[in-house]
């Protein structure tokens, strides 16, 4: 393992309205899933040889003496540049321990990662719920195995999340579903979403997120462009002529999907509005959950 310098790890959000984050945390930089769509591989952020794993030196005591400075609690977000449960985390154990320090300084915690080693940390996340908020956001873009194993090759395959989801929901932990990106012309099916929503329900999921399509710019269109004519031949001419060169793709099939979406989260009882998230996953902590809306 690479190690790599950092001056600060812990930092606060512009605003509290993407999970009713408070800081966001990265103790790793660059990611081995190898997903072939990644936004985090784009210029802009500067990442550099973005395939390879590096943590951050003397991370955790970083981490401790920030922790131990502010002035007030709140809800840590982490996955949001690079998975916290990449394989070299196992042994590591980084994020592990960096659960221990939010627990220890009582903070809460919000987790987004698409592998169920996940599981592994159940004890210290049901601990940190016993006073601050926990919420846990597992990315699935398909529900098919075979799909998910060309687009995201280096990571535990969908049905292998569900089954992480069950688990983390079965011990009380406040778990769903990140729906993005959507691809369109491989993902933005109404077989799909509906599959998504529906094994969501079925192993406990409490919310699902979705955004139907896809973000492309600069050297993260040329990777996914590369990718696509490897393993779907012909698809790329299809993006170029639906999108040119422009950042936010979205499905052509929107609106009829958001209509299928929405009809099957509210028929089973799923989540899918920010506000309404956040509010379920706050409830019971003081007024924390009003304070995101202030």
């Amino acid at each position: 393992m690479e190690y790599i310098q950092a001056k600060t790890i812990v930092t606060k959000t512009k605003s509290t309205q993407w999970f009713g984050t408070d800081y966001n945390m990265n103790i790793y930089k660059g990611c081995s899933h190898g997903c072939i769509y990644c936004d985090s591989r784009s210029e802009c952020y500067r990442v550099e040889n973005f395939d390879r794993v590096r943590a951050k030196k003397d991370a955790l005591r970083i981490i401790r003496d920030e922790l131990r400075r502010k002035v007030k609690t709140g809800v840590i977000g982490t996955g949001a540049m690079s998975d916290p449960y990449n394989p070299f985390e196992k042994e590591l154990l980084l994020t592990r321990h960096a659960l221990e320090l939010i627990n220890a300084f009582t903070f809460g915690v919000a987790i987004a990662t698409k592998s169920d080693l996940i599981t592994r940390d159940i004890d210290i996340l049901s601990d940190i719920k016993q006073h601050s908020p926990v919420i846990v956001k597992m990315t699935v873009t398909t529900y098919d195995d075979d799909l998910c194993r060309k687009i995201e090759p280096n990571v535990a395959e969908s049905g292998k999340r569900f089954s992480a989801i069950k688990d983390l929901s079965d011990h009380g932990i406040f778990t769903g579903i990140l729906l993005m990106p959507v691809l369109p012309f491989l993902e933005d099916n109404e077989e799909n979403i509906l599959n998504i929503v529906r094994l969501a329900r079925k192993n406990g999921a409490r919310f699902i997120y979705p955004a139907f399509g896809v973000t492309l710019r600069q050297n993260q269109r040329h990777h996914y462009y590369k990718k696509l004519d490897e393993l779907f031949p012909g698809l790329k001419d299809k993006y170029i002529k639906k999108y040119g060169y422009a950042y936010s793709c979205t499905s052509p099939k929107v609106k009829a999907l958001w209509t299928v979406f929405k009809a099957e989260c509210e028929k089973l009882g799923v989540l899918y509005k920010m506000q309404d998230i956040i509010r379920a996953y706050t409830m019971g902590y003081g007024d924390r959950q009003l304070s995101f809306f202030k």
